[in-house]
C-alpha cells in the first residue's frame, strides 16, 4: 500500500536509501502470528519438539514480514523510477505502508506503481512454493514454504480488490484516471468503491461475531474500519490538495515578524504572548535572527525559574528551526507542519527571515477556497 506522507516508528534500518520503520502496533500482530503459527505447527506436526514449534513460528513470522517489505520497496522502487521520492516503509499491525512525497503525475504512473506490490507478492508465492514443492529434505522447511506460499498469495489477492487505498483501489483510479482524464473524480470513484467494500467487510465482520466467531469477526469488522477510515482520509488529501494548488507560502505569509532580543527572561515573554497573542517569536539581534522561541519553551522550564531564565536559553537555534521557502507549496508546508509538529514557520529567503506562515493560515485559505468552489458549483 503507498500513501502520501508522514514516517514514524521505531528505526530497524535502510533498504536502497528508504528508512524501515516499525510502528508499535507491529508487536501486537508479530506476537499474534507467531502464536498461531506455533499453535499450527503443533497440530499438523505433534512429533516435533515445543522448541522446534517456536523456532519455526518465530522465523516464518520474519519472512513473512520480510514479505511485506519486499512487496513495499516494489511499489518504492517502481515510484523512484518516476522521481517520486519514498520518505520511508512502515511496518505496522495492518501489514505495511510506503509513505511516498507526492502522488503520481499520470494515470499509467499511478497504475504501474499500484500493480507493482500485488505482483510481487505473487512472485513470492511462486517462490515458497518451488520450495515446498521439489525441496522435500526437510518437513520444517517445506511447512514454512507451504505456509509463505499461501499467505503472499492471499495478500496479493487482497491487495487486488478494488477497494481505495489498496493497490487493487489505487489500480482502479489508475484506469478512472486514464478514462476520465480527471484526477479528482478518479480519486471519487476509487474512495467510493473502497468504503462500499469497508462496508462489506464490516457487515461481514458482525455477521460472523454474532454467529459465534468472535475473533475473527471482530477482526474482519475492525479491517474493515480502518479501510473505511483510510478511504475517506485519502479522498480528503486529494481534495485538500486540489483546493491548494498553486498556493505558495509568499502568498499567505504575514510580513509581519515578531521578534524578542536574546537577554529577555521567559518571565517577560510569557507576559508579551499575553499582551500580544503571539506564542511563536523570532530572536533577533543586530538584525541578525538566532532562533525561535514558542510558549512551548517556556513550558519547559519550572514557573518559579522564569525569572532568571532568558530565552536564549530555551530558543531552538536558528540552523536547526523548521523554515519555508517563500516559492514552497502551501500543501507540502502544511505536510510538513502536520509531521514535524510545528504550528508555525519562518519563511527564509536568502539567510533573512521575509515573513511567517501558521498552519491556522493555510487552514483559514483551505476553507475560504472550499467554501467558495461550493458556491460557484450551486
Amino acid at each position: 500500500m503507498a500513501q502520501p506522507a508522514q514516517g514514524s516508528g521505531i528505526r530497524i534500518g535502510r533498504i536502497f536509501g528508504i528508512p524501515i520503520y516499525l510502528h508499535t502496533s507491529w508487536f501486537i500482530i508479530f506476537a499474534l502470528i507467531t502464536l498461531s503459527l506455533r499453535t499450527q505447527f503443533t497440530s499438523q506436526h505433534p512429533g516435533w519438539t515445543s522448541a522446534q514449534h517456536w523456532a519455526l513460528g518465530i522465523i516464518t513470522s520474519v519472512l513473512f514480514f520480510a514479505s511485506v517489505i519486499f512487496h513495499e520497496l516494489s511499489h518504492s522502487v517502481v515510484a523512484k523510477h518516476y522521481r517520486i521520492t519514498v520518505q520511508s516503509i512502515t511496518l505496522f499491525v495492518f501489514g505495511g505502508l510506503a509513505k511516498i512525497e507526492r502522488d503520481p503525475s499520470s494515470a499509467m504512473q499511478e497504475f504501474k506503481i499500484a500493480i507493482a506490490g500485488p505482483l510481487s507478492s505473487l512472485f513470492l508465492a511462486g517462490c515458497f512454493w518451488m520450495v515446498q514443492h521439489y525441496l522435500q529434505g526437510s518437513e520444517m522447511v517445506t511447512a514454512a514454504a507451504y505456509w509463505l506460499a499461501e499467505i503472499n498469495f492471499v495478500l496479493a489477492i487482497f491487495n487486488l480488490v478494488p477497494g481505495f487505498p489498496l493497490d487493487g483501489g489505487r489500480i482502479l483510479r489508475g484506469i478512472a484516471w486514464a478514462i476520465t482524464g480527471d484526477f479528482t473524480r478518479a480519486s471519487r470513484i476509487a474512495s467510493t468503491s473502497g468504503s462500499l467494500f469497508a462496508y462489506f467487510m464490516i457487515f461481514v465482520g458482525i455477521w460472523q461475531a454474532l454467529s459465534g466467531n468472535w475473533v475473527g469477526g471482530l477482526w474482519m469488522a475492525f479491517i474493515g474500519w480502518f479501510l473505511l477510515e483510510a478511504a475517506r482520509e485519502s479522498f480528503a488529501h486529494v481534495v485538500i490538495r486540489n483546493t491548494l494548488l498553486g498556493v505558495r507560502a509568499e502568498d499567505i505569509m504575514t510580513p509581519e515578524i515578531p521578534t524578542v532580543g536574546r537577554d529577555m527572561t521567559l518571565e517577560e515573554y510569557v507576559h508579551e504572548v499575553l499582551r500580544t497573542g503571539r506564542r511563536c517569536h523570532v530572536v533577533a539581534g543586530d538584525d541578525h535572527p538566532y532562533g525561535l522561541v514558542t510558549l512551548q519553551s517556556a513550558r519547559s522550564v519550572p514557573k518559579g525559574e522564569w525569572h532568571t531564565t532568558s530565552i536564549q536559553a530555551v530558543m531552538v537555534p536558528f540552523d536547526r528551526v523548521h523554515s519555508a521557502a517563500r516559492d514552497e507549496p502551501a500543501l507540502r508546508i502544511l505536510e510538513r507542519m502536520q509531521t514535524e509538529d510545528v504550528n508555525q514557520m519562518p519563511v527564509v529567503s536568502e539567510g533573512r527571515v521575509v515573513g511567517m506562515i501558521g498552519r491556522d493560515a493555510i487552514l483559514r485559505v483551505l476553507q475560504a477556497r472550499l467554501q467558495a468552489g461550493r458556491l460557484t458549483t450551486t
